[in-house]
């Protein structure tokens, strides 16, 4: 029996989208139950400014939770370091492609809120991989864009569409179907 803590990534706005106060406060919840749910969290880290995953990341601090940011570039300088982060892994990529292709790729499943182009970029990534993905709906941005959507005429994975409080519970049961 394989006892490996999940490894889920929340993916969201960054914060020159400018996004609201309510799309940070569903990020910190479903980092909450990130942690409570004792799996591991893995976030995009962003070097200049805050986003919906440091967020999520600062949720799962609040439980104790394990995170891991994944940034760009070279060095451990990212944003918010002391709250957020136990883990940093440098990709030495920038970002656009290669530092999100190492994030989603060490994760599980995703769960996406609101989300600009990275957040995209990442769901695509996911898709050709074939990671589970996990979409909150009302969030706006490629979230609600992608809720219940294949990504193609292939049809092989949708972007799951879940509410904030059922994000985790959901992205667990995707996970453990396609390991079955």
């Amino acid at each position: 029996m394989n006892n490996r803590k999940l490894q889920i990534g929340v993916m969201g706005s960054a914060a020159d989208l400018n996004y609201s106060k309510q799309l940070e406060e569903i990020a910190l919840a479903i980092g909450g139950d990130v942690a409570k749910s004792g799996n591991v969290l893995f976030y995009g880290a962003e070097k200049d400014y805050d986003s919906l995953s440091t967020a999520a990341a600062r949720g799962a601090k609040k439980y104790n939770g394990t995170t891991v940011g994944v940034t760009y570039g070279k060095g451990k300088d990212i944003w918010d370091t002391e709250s957020t982060t136990d883990i940093i892994i440098c990709s030495g990529l920038e970002r656009g492609g290669g530092r999100e292709f190492v994030l989603v790729n060490s994760c599980d499943g995703i769960i996406a809120i609101s989300g600009g182009s990275g957040t995209m970029t990442e769901m695509l990534i996911a898709y050709q991989l074939n990671i589970p993905i996990v979409v909150v709906e009302g969030t706006g941005g490629w979230a609600d864009k992608m809720a219940g959507q294949p990504f193609d005429q292939r049809n092989r994975m949708i972007a799951e569409p879940a509410t904030a409080e059922t994000a985790v519970e959901k992205i667990i049961e995707l996970i453990s179907k396609k390991n079955s």
